[in-house]
């Protein structure tokens, strides 16, 4: 009875927490107190964590290289704008169309693809992210290379951090569950699994869907908050910085990978007027992490309540 009036008390204390968070930010914002440049840094900071934590899934939990994901994102992004600029739906509707859209291209491309393994798995998902680059901008109906502009701002501060906070609730619920036990065996040792009864290519395909789906939510609040989406912004390099932030916070971590993306995010943009030494930074930061941790800042740990429990009371 004790541990469940414990676990109810934790997660009212971070109910709280995220409450309280929100309700400053939507304060400063509203009172014209955040600038224009820290209300940017806060999507982006946002929408990097829906990017991360949904990759995280698939490199992360799964073990599958994918490098494709800003090839999800694009597809989220453009079906959203098409639902409100074009056909004049509700956001709401076109947020789930890109979830829809992006796993249904999840689904597509890894049915055939997650019964590769390494290297060329890797290879394909880089190919399915440069085919749908290459795509659009050969559709002369959403401009082709010239994107879609003067798209509705629609993706406010609850917009952006709900869609952070539901996409870390079902990944960390997903990973906590008997499908997240079966999805991380395979990440183990998938031969052992197998050998287990373990469908694993059912369970890759299904992590690949949900990361795919939450990529196509990123890519919505992407397109409605920047105004405008061109085919070049999901190139590779797009899916390499989405990369890097699951790598630097640590394979297997949710936890690290939202780390991860509110630093690099940061860095960005305190580097934005020198992306030549962003790069640069980028590779060293990488290198001294695959010396001295190569595991990443956080491993296969989270944080929690009781971590910092364990911190205080050890304080103490």
């Amino acid at each position: 009875m004790q541990k469940v009036n414990n676990k109810w008390i934790k997660l009212g204390v971070e109910i709280l927490l995220l409450a309280a968070l929100f309700t400053l930010v939507q304060y400063l914002i509203t009172a014209g107190l955040l600038k224009q440049y820290y209300q940017i840094s806060l999507a982006s900071m946002c929408i990097n964590v829906i990017l991360a934590v949904s990759l995280s899934l698939i490199n992360g939990f799964t073990g599958q290289l994918s490098l494709g994901h800003a090839g999800f994102m694009a597809v989220g992004a453009y079906i959203a704008a098409i639902m409100t600029n074009m056909l004049d739906l509700p956001f709401i509707i076109g947020i789930l169309a890109a979830c829809l859209g992006a796993g249904l291209a999840g689904f597509i491309i890894g049915v055939p693809t997650l019964r590769l393994k390494g290297d060329y798995l890797a290879i394909a998902t880089l190919a399915f992210g440069e085919i749908i680059r290459v795509v659009l901008q050969n559709i002369d109906y959403v401009n082709g290379p010239a994107g879609i502009m003067g798209i509705s701002k629609l993706s406010t501060w609850p917009w952006l951090y709900g869609g952070a906070i539901i996409t870390i609730v079902v990944i960390v619920n997903l990973v906590n569950s008997s499908y997240g036990r079966a999805i991380i065996s395979i990440r183990e040792d998938e031969i052992a699994s197998e050998l287990m009864g373990i469908n694993t290519t059912k369970y890759k395909v299904l992590a690949f869907v949900v990361g795919a789906a939450f990529a196509g939510l990123a890519g919505a609040l992407y397109a409605h908050y920047f105004y405008i989406i061109k085919p070049e912004t999901f190139n590779f390099l797009k899916s390499f910085d989405i990369l890097v932030m699951v790598v630097l916070g640590g394979l297997g971590s949710t936890t690290g990978a939202i780390i991860a993306a509110v630093f690099v995010t940061a860095l960005t943009a305190a580097l934005q007027s020198f992306p030549a030494i962003r790069m640069v930074l980028y590779a060293l930061i990488l290198i001294i992490m695959m010396i001295y941790r190569p595991q990443g800042l956080m491993g296969n740990k989270e944080l929690s309540m009781k971590t910092f429990g364990r911190i205080w009371g050890g304080r103490n």
